[in-house]
């Protein structure tokens, strides 16, 4: 072999070798970039989860007070129901009472 072939060998192989390291590198950025815009994507996720989240609860914290404003609502309709039912049975049991002592 000629000291030109071998010294194109040798030019070619660290040609070679450049390209290999420069592909090498350009692989380990474009992982490095890849696991940064997972991990932005993965943020922009758990920031929208989270606000999904929060309005899920709002609107079922406003459903609860909504359902115990009726429940309270209702409760205080049949109080009122009884104590007018009640008041009607206190007249009636006064006068019978009345009517037992006098006719005692």
């Amino acid at each position: 072999m000629s000291i030109e072939s071998i010294q194109k060998v040798n030019q070619t192989e660290a040609l070679a070798r450049e390209k290999k390291q420069a592909a090498a590198a350009q692989a380990k950025q474009i992982i490095r970039d890849a696991q940064q815009a997972g991990q932005l994507l993965l943020e922009q996720a758990r920031k929208e989860a989270e606000a999904q989240v929060r309005n899920v609860m709002a609107q079922a914290e406003q459903r609860a007070q909504d359902h115990t404003a009726q429940v309270l609502a209702a409760n205080a309709r049949d109080c009122d129901a009884l104590s007018a039912t009640a008041e009607t049975h206190l007249k009636e049991a006064a006068a019978l009472i009345l009517k037992r002592i006098v006719t005692v």
